[in-house]
């Protein structure tokens, strides 16, 4: 693993800023009242085992449906108070444009964003917890650590998660900083921890993803650490935060066609269960960590669940990798999970799709959205699945954009599998459809 020491490189998909009026309106309450505000007590006593809500990145500013079930949960409009972290950005000292709030893009400036939309929406109060790079001291601060305590719930907002790693945790002893202690205290008592991007990715327990593309995950494999080059795949043995502790986590999956990385992480590291979330939408865990615990969807897209219980891989002299028998669910919003029976419970507003269609599934030969493709398309991989549950034909093959070799992935229609419909005749969620991945 990289030394926690380092500087990390910066993060390729950093959250894009607000209007200027809405930033340059959150930094003037930031410096008018500090970021260390008066605490407040609890009037709201919470159920034991709070809530997460991960976002799989891309979250926009007009996703109320998000917005409003991170302040409900932190108690609800008019007594939800939202401590804001964003650690994962660079901090202003490496920031150019810090001086500019419209162009600004470091923690302080994004830190007043998230909490100008967190206020825009209703939460009572919104605060920037300054913890990052230019103030690691602070992650161990009794005041800070009273700040968070006044606080109902939490966001993390995107980045670099490996920033995280630096911030809020004891170098590689891998503890706790008293703020994050307190957070997970918090969490256990019933409060909300949210994030987007890095700060969903950093609720991950062992083999954190530290950065890959598929194509290169599935030619050349998975190795701990944290790696400049963007497309080798990298992960954290020890992991994020363990926020989550019932599967491997991603995000922007549809968008950059992250499927591959994650079944080759999965495989390499020997879990058995991936959560990859889609852009601006959120995998929610209400009761986090305890026997309660219950798992949906909300948002614009979706969340794979993919499940290696019974994934067999193999490794042929001169040919490469391969793994068979994944078997890959879809949930989209309204859709349920129970993660101790690995079933997907769809909504009521969903019916079995019973398709009737014969024609052939369309080719598909950039199944990864490749970064070296200038016309790949997002949400590919999931895109064929969904057209090969329009029709009544059992498989259908897509491969990668890229050669050297070639890899090709089946989606095969077993007993198991189940479709669901919102308008009976696209299939919006699935579950069981069985995955191979292999060179060609």
């Amino acid at each position: 693993m990289a030394s926690p020491a380092r500087t990390p490189r910066p993060h390729r998909y950093r959250p894009a800023l607000s209007r200027a009026a809405v930033l340059a309106a959150a930094l003037a309450v930031v410096a008018a009242t500090g970021p260390l505000a008066a605490a407040h007590s609890d009037r709201h006593p919470q159920q034991p085992g709070g809530t997460l809500i991960l976002v799989g990145g891309g979250l926009k500013e007009a996703n109320a449906e998000i917005y409003h079930e991170i302040i409900n949960k932190a108690g609800g409009g008019g007594h939800a108070r939202i401590g804001v972290l964003t650690g994962a950005s660079v901090p202003p000292s490496q920031d150019p444009a810090a001086g500019d709030p419209a162009t600004c893009s470091n923690s302080e400036c994004n830190g007043a964003y998230y909490a100008g939309l967190f206020t825009s929406y209703g939460a009572a109060d919104a605060q920037w917890i300054p913890i990052d790079l230019d103030h690691l001291a602070n992650a161990d601060a009794d005041q800070v650590v009273a700040q968070v305590n006044s606080m109902t719930g939490f966001f993390f907002g995107g980045g670099d998660q490996y920033r995280y790693l630096t911030t809020m945790l004891h170098g590689a002893a891998h503890t706790d900083s008293k703020v994050l202690a307190a957070i997970r205290t918090k969490l256990a008592a019933g409060a909300v921890v949210s994030g987007s991007s890095a700060g969903a990715q950093i609720a991950a327990g062992p083999d954190m993803v530290t950065g890959g593309d598929s194509y290169q995950a599935l030619r050349d494999g998975s190795a701990p650490g944290y790696f400049d080059d963007p497309a080798k795949l990298g992960y954290v043995p020890a992991g994020g935060f363990g926020f989550l502790s019932t599967g491997l986590l991603d995000t922007h999956t549809g968008t950059y066609g992250r499927e591959g990385r994650a079944i080759r992480l999965a495989a390499d590291t020997g879990q058995e269960r991936v959560f990859a979330l889609d852009e601006n939408t959120a995998l929610e865990v209400e009761h986090a960590g305890t026997r309660r615990q219950s798992l949906h969807v909300l948002g614009e897209h979706g969340v794979s669940v993919l499940d290696l219980r019974h994934a067999r891989t193999t490794r042929t002299a001169g040919a490469g990798w391969s793994v068979r028998d994944v078997r890959y669910s879809y949930l989209t919003a309204g859709d349920g999970y129970d993660a101790d029976r690995w079933t997907v419970l769809p909504s009521p507003a969903k019916a079995a799709l019973h398709p009737a269609a014969t024609g052939p599934v369309p080719a598909n030969h950039d199944v990864f959205a490749s970064a070296a493709n200038d016309r790949a398309a997002p949400y590919s991989f999931v895109g064929t699945a969904h057209a090969l549950l329009a029709t009544t034909r059992r498989t259908a093959t897509a491969t990668t954009f890229e050669s050297g070799p070639t890899f090709r992935v089946d989606f095969t229609r077993t007993a198991r599998t189940r479709s669901w419909s919102a308008d009976g005749t696209t299939a919006t969620s699935f579950q069981d459809l069985t995955v191979a991945i292999g060179p060609q």
